[in-house]
């Protein structure tokens, strides 16, 4: 299964597989036996419906090998910084560390740091990168805090000669001169998915909020902007509240409370994180509301909301793949490689919207929850 209980918000994946957990600077360091890359049962053993078999089969793919590419070296050693400390990049990890041992299987040693601070900063940001450039790696990897500002030191970056990618859930703008990007390509399509399964739920009429996540994080603001032409196509919907969490269930909650307190005949929450289902589902247990939730991903305790169908419905991201690639693509840039033939300047990864039938498989994949 994933071992999403850790909270990583450093992680320093040396030959050895070792795990280091601090908050902005390496602290303690041990070997990290008890993550297992493989689902604690398989697909057929679980209980479930054949539909609902292959949309979760199809959501969550442990089953990854290396492609037939030769690095030229054998020793690579990458830098990654991503929005903010979250069980979300730690599944991304995961597949970062797939990819690390079958290269070590190869007689190929990577090493990486993967860092991030505690709530997502496009400032914390660009001092990482600065740190960055001065340490020599092959490749700098950038999961994009805020496009408008990020993008322009991604452009100086490669300008100076440094190989620089991007990659998880956010881009960097249009034009950006990083050479490829790993992840999800589709978060405006998410939104829309999402709230179009909100509104037919809903009969197409009603009052929403949209809690969005991280100021000016790509992928929160898309899904955002795709929820919102969703519910303008609908004349008898209308969003009454547009609100930024920040990435923290703490704060979608206390936002929730609000929302539901100035608008008491709400009927529906979009969300465009993977923190605010949670803090939503939080405030409206609370409130004994039937107010319908929709949002992303794949966190524990939403899961468990969507089994008891206090969430109605998650966007899964293949966050295995995510990191898998990640680690592929950033070798091949290393050596020099461009996008072409061996790679794609895109490389996207899915999403799979799933429902309260769906959740005790996942959360039995993932989490070996019964």
């Amino acid at each position: 299964m994933w071992n999403l209980g850790k909270r990583n918000r450093i992680l320093s994946f040396t030959l050895l597989a070792t795990v280091l957990l601090s908050s902005c600077s390496v602290s303690s360091s041990k070997i990290d036996s008890d993550i297992d890359l493989e689902p604690k049962k398989s697909i057929e053993s679980v209980e479930t419906s054949p539909s609902s078999a292959d949309l979760v089969k199809s959501a969550v793919d442990f089953d990854h090998e290396l492609d037939g590419y030769e690095p030229k070296k054998d020793h690579y050693d990458f830098y990654f910084t991503y929005k903010t400390v979250h069980h979300w990049w730690d599944a991304v990890a995961l597949g970062m560390e797939d990819a690390q041992r079958q290269y070590r299987e190869k007689g190929i040693t990577i090493t990486y740091e993967y860092m991030a601070p505690d709530g997502a900063s496009a400032e914390d940001q660009k001092k990482r990168l600065s740190e960055a450039e001065k340490r020599g790696f092959d490749v700098i990897g950038v999961d994009v805090a805020d496009a408008d500002i990020i993008s322009p030191i991604l452009d100086d970056m490669v300008d100076s000669g440094y190989k620089v990618m991007t990659f998880s859930s956010s881009d960097a703008n249009e034009g950006c001169k990083r050479i490829a990007y790993v992840g999800n390509t589709h978060n405006y399509q998410d939104g829309a998915d999402l709230t179009e399964a909100l509104c037919e739920k809903l009969e197409y009429k009603g009052k929403v909020a949209i809690l969005v996540g991280s100021v000016g994080a790509p992928c929160h603001e898309e899904r955002a902007l795709g929820a919102k032409d969703t519910i303008a196509k609908y004349p008898d919907m209308e969003i009454v509240a547009t609100e930024y969490d920040m990435d923290s269930v703490n704060l979608a909650y206390d936002l929730t409370k609000k929302i539901i307190s100035d608008h008491p005949d709400l009927d529906g929450i979009i969300c465009c994180n993977m923190s605010n289902p949670v803090g939503a589902a939080r405030a409206i247990t609370e409130a004994e509301s039937d107010i319908v939730i929709v949002g992303m991903d794949h966190d524990r305790e939403a899961l468990h909301y969507l089994k008891d169908g206090i969430i109605y419905c998650l966007g899964v991201q293949d966050c295995y793949s995510i990191g898998f690639d990640t680690i592929q693509i950033a070798v091949k840039i290393a050596d020099g490689n461009k996008p072409g033939e061996l790679f794609e300047e895109k490389t996207n990864e899915i999403t799979t919207i799933i429902y309260q039938e769906d959740a005790a498989m996942m959360l039995e994949l993932l989490y070996g929850d019964n």
